[in-house]
Formats: structure tokens, sequence, C-alpha cells
């Protein structure tokens, strides 16, 4: 839990220009877009059978209810921003949650340290809120999710494997947890042991087949640090500068295309933590690059309008 806020206390000194605000907390009707009425509840209130808390991971307190939710909000927030939705109608591009990325969390279920699915919640009620707000003047929002966690995003992959609005990529060990897998849009499985370069060529083949399939007008990026040859829990071997290119090539591709994007940051467990939260400052510097980008185009996008901007 520490790295969370070695993080914002490395971008506050090194990177000025980000913009801070304090994670709002979902509400119980956001968090209903992707989780059942009886499992909000039931964390809300500290009523989570034993066996289940335990497939979660940590025990249930009122300030693990508090944060779950925050974590979810702050996504939202940032998907807001990216998009330019909400009171002040303003397109950033590019947007964060220095936390989040809680893909192992089902409709009515928890796993693996995830308690609500903060990007699942995000993406339905961006859906809504670009309807309300376009109405009948721009085509509905889709939705690419671009987890790049070591881990499966199983809980979004379910949540999702019935909705053609959103597609679900996933690139993650085969032979890491979650040990019982569900099928996203688009499985990349990847040995243990894959370094920087086989990694990039497979993101790369990766996100040509999403090119081909799907036209996202938003995506969620999660950014895990535990690809890294320092994590306890990856089992990859990518360096710091593979992590960095494969973010720039994320960046890249949705900037390409005038896509807004928002991301979280997943895990990340390294042997030293100082390791993971480097990892994740490399990416909020890539990322900081691409938003002065969007700043200098003037925020126009290419997201479902009836124009299109050519790729620069």
């Amino acid at each position: 839990m520490a790295k969370y806020k070695l993080l914002r206390d490395r971008v506050v000194q090194e990177l000025s220009g980000v913009q801070m605000a304090q994670a709002p907390a979902a509400t119980d009707g956001e968090l209903a877009m992707a989780h059942s009425p009886l499992y909000v509840d039931a964390i809300t209130h500290g009523k989570l059978p034993p066996p289940a808390q335990r497939e979660i991971g940590f025990p249930w307190s009122p300030a693990m209810a508090e944060r779950a939710r925050r974590s979810v909000g702050a996504t939202i927030a940032a998907a807001r921003c990216a998009l330019g939705l909400g009171r002040v109608a303003v397109i950033e591009g590019i947007a964060a949650n220095m936390a989040g990325g809680t893909h192992h969390a089902y409709v009515g279920k928890g796993g693996g340290f995830c308690v609500f699915n903060d990007v699942a919640v995000a993406s339905r009620l961006m859906q809504a809120e670009w309807t309300r707000q376009f109405k009948n003047t721009r085509k509905p929002l889709q939705v690419a999710i671009i987890d790049l966690d070591v881990h499966q995003g199983n809980g979004t992959a379910s949540i999702f494997a019935k909705d053609a609005s959103v597609f679900t990529l996933s690139m993650h060990g085969e032979k890491n947890f979650p040990f019982r897998k569900e099928a996203s849009d688009l499985d990349v499985e990847l040995p243990d042991g894959y370094t920087d370069a086989p990694y990039l060529a497979a993101l790369e083949q990766a996100l040509d087949e999403l090119a081909r399939r799907f036209e996202p007008g938003l995506i969620l990026y999660l950014a895990g640090a535990d690809p890294f040859e320092g994590d306890r829990l990856g089992r990859l071997k990518l360096s710091y500068d593979g992590l960095e290119a494969r973010d720039r090539r994320v960046f890249d591709w949705a900037w390409q295309r005038r896509i807004p994007l928002a991301f979280c940051m997943a895990g990340g467990y390294g042997i030293k933590i100082d390791e993971t939260v480097q990892v994740q400052l490399n990416t909020y510097r890539v990322a900081f690059e691409y938003w002065q980008k969007w700043r200098q185009a003037g925020g126009k996008i290419n997201s479902h309008d009836a124009t299109t901007a050519p790729p620069t």
C-alpha cells in the first residue's frame, strides 16, 4: 500500500505539470453499472461471508470499503476528464488514476485484492453519460480496455463477455494468477521469462488485431508494473526500458487515432518497492508527453464523430 503515497510524492516533485485532484467516492448507483446491489451492500456494511472476504485477500473495515469506492471514483473521474464529459467539457485526452486496475472483481464477488471493478464501472458509466450528452449527434461510445497487468483481467472479461460495445484485451502470464481464466475478446498468453523484444512484438500484434476488429472512442489502459523483472509475482523479465516502450506504444496508438485514454496503475509487487514506483513514474512521464500533444492539438478527438482526423 505504501507505493501509492510514494508515487504521488514523486509525481508532485518531478512532474509539476500534472494536475492533482482528490479521488471522489463512487455512488451505489455508479457501482451498480457493473456490480449487483447485494454485493455493493455487503461491501458497504461489512456483511460479506468470510470465504468471500478471504478471496478478496484483506479484511473488511469501513476504511477498506471507502477506499474501494474511491478507487472506482478516481477511474470514473479520469475517464470523464479524458473525454471532456461533465460540467466542464474540456477534452484532456489523457487522465489517470494513481491506483485502480482492480480487474479481478466480478459482478457479485471480489478477488485478488480487487473489491470493485473500476474499469468496468467506468466503461458502462461513460457510455451512459456519452449518450446523454450527445444523444443522436454521435455514435454510441465504444470502449477498449487494454489490460497489460501481468495477471489476466478475469473479472473484466466475465463482466463484458456478452457486450459487443466493450473490447477486452488482456496480455498476461500464461501460468500466472488467476489459474482459472475467463475468455477476453483478445487474450495474449505469455510464457514465464518473457523479455523486452518478444513482449513488444506480441503487443504490436495485439494492437494490430484490436484495430482490425474494433473502433473505440475511449481507451482504458491498465499499466501494470508487475511485468517488471524485479517483481515478486510477475514471472516476466521486462526492463525499465521495455516497460517504458510498452507504455509509449499504447499512448502513441491512441494518439495516432485521436482516442482519449484514461489509465490506472494496476499491479506492482516489486521486491524493492522503489523499483515498482519507478516503473509507474515512467508511465506518468510518457503520459505527460502525450497529454502535452493533446493540449497543443486543442483537444480535437476522433471519437465516433461524423468526421475523422488524419493521424500525424
